[in-house]
């Protein structure tokens, strides 16, 4: 849609049509039901359409890095095969939109070949409802992001005005092709549990049996700061449309890694902070108060840490 034929060009994604890889690992640091103790296996793609100006893994959103590789199909099936050698949970495909038609090849491959583990995929939510529907049948679990309710701040933030209604047409797509979230024990893939099942569970059960997702949808929420509003219209809309349908993952681990020239051209210099505690915990507060059921949190310490992965070809060459 941003008018070049990526067989002759580059697109405002920064790619050609070919994929391009940046790692392929075990990650650890994705909702407990994701990753667990064992880890999920993340695939993080190259480029983006959509360039936020805080973009938390813009060397690679970015394509800043000219070394990454270019990937075939053949080799794609072969690295899920690699990480689940690894023990990964899952495959979690981080940022791929713009290689939809190159993803639904791997995975009908990988199928083919007898690949069995939920695929999941990790998107910004930008990404219109007939790409989504290449993937119908293929994708397990979708994790978009939700990043804002206000035009005008996309708009600001990543030169996309529409990304409200081209985010809620895309979980609309999702919730049609995935349905509610069923979750499972690692290694009984018939024992399956509801949400509310899920959610009686303790902590010692997460750690000690590895209670997976095996389909539904998960938003992701990354509030910025001195935006808690713009997160408390989400979430209110969220809950709204979808109620128990999905999970809301609400989080505070913004890492401020724009320029201070840059926050100051596009007028947002409160892009320099962090997330604090009282910002975070107005927002758990208010969707509390508002009956949300199926979420996940992170605890106050989140806000102080990186994760943000080493972009070195680990698992790709």
């Amino acid at each position: 849609m941003c008018g070049m034929d990526r067989t002759k060009g580059i697109g405002i994604c920064g790619m050609t049509d070919q994929m391009v890889l940046a790692r392929a690992a075990l990650h650890f640091w994705e909702e407990p039901c994701i990753s667990a103790e064992s880890g999920s296996g993340a695939v993080f793609f190259v480029g983006c359409p959509m360039h936020c100006a805080f973009c938390q893994n813009q060397s690679i959103a970015n394509a800043e890095n000219k070394g990454f590789s270019v990937v075939s199909t053949e080799r794609l099936v072969q690295i899920f095969f690699e990480l689940k050698e690894q023990g990964a949970n899952n495959i979690n495909l981080v940022t791929a939109d713009h290689f939809i038609p190159s993803v639904t090849a791997a995975i009908k491959m990988a199928k083919e070949k007898g690949f069995g583990l939920p695929f999941i995929y990790n998107t910004s939510g930008y990404v219109n409802v007939e790409s989504l529907k290449m993937l119908e049948g293929l994708i397990d679990v979708y994790l978009p992001d939700f990043k804002y309710w206000d035009s005008s701040l996309a708009k600001d933030l990543s030169k996309c005005p529409d990304y409200p209604a081209v985010v809620k047409k895309a979980i609309t797509e999702m919730v049609r092709q995935v349905g509610q979230p069923v979750f499972y024990k690692k290694n009984k893939n018939k024992e399956c549990y509801t949400a509310a099942e899920y959610n009686e569970f303790e902590e010692n059960d997460f750690e000690n049996a590895e209670i997976l997702i095996k389909r539904g949808v998960i938003v992701r929420h990354l509030i910025l700061p001195e935006h808690t509003n713009d997160s408390k219209e989400i979430i209110s809309y969220l809950l709204d449309e979808y109620g128990n349908k999905i999970y809301i993952s609400i989080m505070n681990q913004y890492t401020p890694v724009i320029s201070k020239e840059m926050a100051e051209k596009i007028g947002h210099s409160e892009l320099l902070k962090r997330v604090i505690d009282a910002e975070y915990e107005g927002v758990i507060d208010y969707a509390i108060e508002r009956g949300i059921e199926n979420g996940f949190i992170q605890d106050g310490e989140t806000n102080m840490e990186s994760f943000i992965p080493e972009f070195d070809g680990t698992g790709i060459r």
